[in-house]
């Protein structure tokens, strides 16, 4: 006599196809309001029922199917990245974090690249957001710092976020950087080598981080008794060939700086490879801090001091005050900028 399946077996068997969610309210005793509310991470269902109902999902490998949740809600289970970036490092770290503060929540991410300069920007960015039907954004430098972008957003009713260096908005709508405390660390840590003669290699004034990585640095120099001198001002892309062109242009001054801070990594990686294009030593002839603390930070030679931006935090931050999942107990101070000390600083040369 063969032997009767048990309930469990004679779940799985009846199975083959894919689950729905009427199957898992029916094996786990449930409405398919209350597997709902499990899927969508809701609060109002108690321990015990929750975990009965994720056995059983995790028993059929069940997955929400992005579609239908889309028409049941009548919106898509889609969370948009809206960046005009040139620098690639920060765009993936930045998706890294969302993508980390988004698990276990259903949602997915999609990318948006644009150009803000174009004609087009505000018009394709409200085609991308209609067309996916998105649950809201997170708008990232310079984006986030066009107000045309985050109107846009109001008068479509899309739900947004922004992440820049100071508040733009209120405060569920923004992760502020404080870039210019950054500026400060780059200037307080040269200052304190004894360093004078210092020059600025900024980012692009489209960007607001430029402007307040700049006025940070100045602040902390004038405090110290020093300044930062016109002629040791020059103005790159956020780019490494910005920072190997703007790099030259100051190592070759007759009166060279004995230390550059660049206003990203990038840039800084450009500054140390025109100094060995040059033959002028780091650190012992000049010293070089960046800005942001990417991976590229500890593998360059020498290895770069830089000013540490947690982005990756900050991405999953902005994700989650979208999502309303924001953990009020993590201490604030985790995505504040804060200094590095590597290779590529030490006191001036004696002269």
């Amino acid at each position: 006599m063969s032997k009767s399946p048990t309930p469990e077996e004679g779940a799985s068997e009846g199975l083959r196809r894919r689950p729905t969610i009427n199957d898992i309210a029916r094996l786990a005793g449930v409405s398919k309001k209350t597997v709902s509310r499990v899927i969508n991470a809701s609060p109002f269902v108690r321990d015990d029922t929750r975990e009965r109902i994720q056995a059983v999902i995790a028993e059929l490998g069940f997955a929400p199917d992005p579609q239908a949740r889309g028409l049941a809600y009548g919106r898509a289970f889609l969370i948009g990245l809206v960046y005009d970036n040139p620098n690639p490092q920060y765009v993936v770290n930045m998706q890294l974090g969302l993508l980390d503060g988004m698990r276990n929540s259903g949602f997915e991410l999609v990318v948006h690249p644009c150009d803000r300069s174009s004609p087009t920007f505000l018009d394709d960015l409200r085609a991308f957001i209609e067309r996916q039907r998105l649950y809201g954004v997170v708008l990232t430098p310079s984006v986030s710092e066009d107000e045309r972008a985050a109107k846009l957003m109001a008068d479509i009713g899309c739900a947004y976020v922004r992440v820049a260096s100071v508040t733009l908005d209120t405060p569920d709508h923004m992760i502020e950087t404080r870039d210019r405390l950054g500026g400060r660390e780059a200037a307080a840590h040269l200052a304190e080598l004894g360093h004078t003669k210092i020059a600025f290699l900024s980012g692009p004034p489209t960007f607001r981080s430029s402007h307040e990585r700049r006025s940070g640095f100045e602040e902390a120099l004038n405090e110290r008794g020093l300044s930062l001198a016109k002629a040791y001002v020059a103005e790159g892309a956020y780019t490494y060939e910005s920072g190997v062109e703007c790099g030259r242009a100051l190592l070759e001054m007759a009166d060279r700086p004995t230390a550059i801070f660049a206003g990203n990594d990038e840039m800084a990686a450009g500054v140390l490879q025109a100094a060995r294009q040059l033959g002028v030593r780091v650190p012992e002839d000049v010293s070089v801090v960046g800005f942001d603390d990417f991976q590229i930070a500890s593998r360059l030679w020498p290895t770069l001091t830089t000013v540490r931006t947690p982005t990756r935090e900050i991405g999953r931050l902005a994700v989650e005050r979208l999502m309303g999942r924001e953990d009020d107990s993590r201490d604030p101070k985790s995505r504040l900028p804060s200094l590095v000390v590597r290779e590529s600083t030490a006191p001036p040369a004696k002269r």
